[in-house]
């Protein structure tokens, strides 16, 4: 897990990556709106099944994985460089470049934090599904989850309340 700041409004973001040997397995990223206990377990609790090795830094709002029923192994970076976190978290920091590389080269940056969400869940399902060996049940996946969430209004992608001009285009009046 790691917290990580970026963007022009800097979003508070937590990632969760998989170990898969060497590799980066599965991972799960969701913006927070602190980085107290109960906003990074709530996190956990969703993307993390119980039972399992949860490896964090020093961070107090890790302190109560384990009453949760996960394996909790601290890495203690205080007083370290700062490119410790790197060496000792390499899969969450790989995702997290990879991900401000996808925002920043092919969003050109143009992400605004009303639908930053929308945008990890793409990168996320992007992300988990790069090895995937079929890519017909790609598409499957992408149709399945398009059928079973419910719809996003307009007016939430906008963020505010839309009017129709006279000419009957869409114009939002936020």
């Amino acid at each position: 897990m790691v917290r990580v700041l970026f963007g022009a409004g800097k979003a508070l973001m937590v990632i969760a990556a998989q170990r898969d040997g060497k590799k980066i397995g599965r991972v799960r990223l969701a913006r927070i709106v602190d980085a107290s206990a109960e906003s990074l377990e709530s996190f956990i609790q969703k993307a993390v099944e119980p039972g399992t090795v949860v490896h964090t830094d020093g961070w107090r709002g890790y302190n109560g994985l384990e009453k949760l029923g996960y394996k909790h192994q601290v890495a203690v970076l205080r007083g370290q460089p700062r490119s410790a976190a790197g060496e000792v978290f390499p899969r969450v920091h790989l995702v997290a470049s990879h991900l401000k590389r996808w925002l920043l080269g092919t969003h050109q940056g143009a992400v605004g934090a009303n639908h930053l969400d929308y945008y990890l869940d793409e990168f996320t399902f992007r992300f988990n599904r790069r090895t995937s060996r079929s890519r017909g049940k790609l598409f499957f996946r992408l149709v399945e989850q398009a059928v079973a969430i419910e719809p996003v209004k307009f007016e939430q992608i906008l963020g505010g309340k839309v009017d129709r001009n006279p000419l009957g285009s869409l114009e939002s009046t936020k």
